[in-house]
């Protein structure tokens, strides 16, 4: 597809994105550049049910980068509840602290340097590019990996990494206008979140199901590697999350036995508290009591 030449893809699903658009407060149009990072980092691996409380919470107790830069790296750990993958929260907090030291405490709005922030990968710095200042960047999150893999490739399921082809594909589809560039990423994103899904995908509701390339093969079954299956039960990070909680639930220090009695498995629990501390999510003090950083 040459550069002038635009998918037929391209307008059904951004006509089907005005009409069926999520009402998510780091879409609106007075959202902040600071909302739509902390949603970015909220957001990975994480439901948006789940983010919309935390992110209210933590934009109106920390409204600006600075606003928690001020504030001990502990305090984001505890705001962040029950989200998961806590070490996010601490990345956050970096990322805030390098925003007010190095960029007068406003959310940069250009790729590269966004990248350079503590805990922001290619995804989350095209993402704020896109979302919050209208660039245009390829964003490709597993959403919209699923939905170009269906819709284009006419498999089920992208691979496991990003490949250069991948990535091609995806910046020959993006419109040449920046804006209409960073609707059309948020479009295939909320396509494939609420439509092109993962399990039972909805094809009759679908904007491009007559040009999907998997639907006219036939929507053949994934035949790569074995797809990841996550657990979480009696794991080392349900074990993590049970004593971070206990942290999280008490100002200020706790004493060893606090943190034996929420977890039986001895061995497991050393092995999580271990890693805890080493992740800088807990720290030790001297009397041998464990707080929040």
């Amino acid at each position: 597809m040459g550069p002038t030449m635009t998918s037929p893809l391209v307008d059904p699903i951004l006509h089907w994105y005005d009409e069926h658009a999520r009402d998510l407060p780091w879409r609106r149009p007075e959202a902040s550049p600071w909302s739509v990072l902390v949603s970015e980092f909220m957001l990975q691996q994480t439901p948006v049910v789940r983010v919309l409380p935390i992110h209210e919470a933590w934009l109106t107790r920390w409204p600006t980068p600075a606003a928690l830069a001020a504030e001990a790296s502990g305090e984001a750990v505890r705001a962040w509840g029950r989200l998961g993958y806590p070490r996010r929260a601490l990345r956050l907090h970096a990322a805030a602290t390098a925003i007010t030291e190095e960029h007068g405490g406003e959310v940069p709005s250009e790729y590269d340097d966004l990248l350079a922030l503590p805990g922001v990968g290619d995804y989350t710095a095209a993402a704020v590019a896109a979302f919050a200042y209208g660039r245009r960047q390829v964003v490709l999150d597993t959403n919209v990996r699923r939905v170009l893999a269906r819709t284009v490739s006419g498999v089920e399921f992208p691979s496991r990494s990003v490949t250069r082809a991948e990535r091609d594909l995806a910046a020959d589809l993006l419109p040449a206008d920046p804006p209409t560039a960073a609707t059309w990423s948020v479009a295939v994103m909320e396509l494939g979140a609420l439509v092109c899904t993962a399990d039972r995908p909805r094809c009759g509701g679908c904007p491009v199901a007559a040009a999907c390339a998997w639907q006219a093969a036939g929507a053949p079954a994934y035949d790569g590697p074995p797809r990841p299956v996550q657990t979480y039960a009696g794991t080392d990070r349900q074990c993590r999350g049970r004593l971070l909680a206990v942290l999280r639930d008490t100002p200020g220090a706790v004493t060893r036995d606090r943190l034996d009695a929420a977890w039986d498995d001895v061995p497991q629990r050393e092995r999580a508290l271990a890693s805890l501390l080493a992740d800088g999510l807990v720290v030790r003090h001297d009397d041998g009591r464990y707080a929040l950083p």
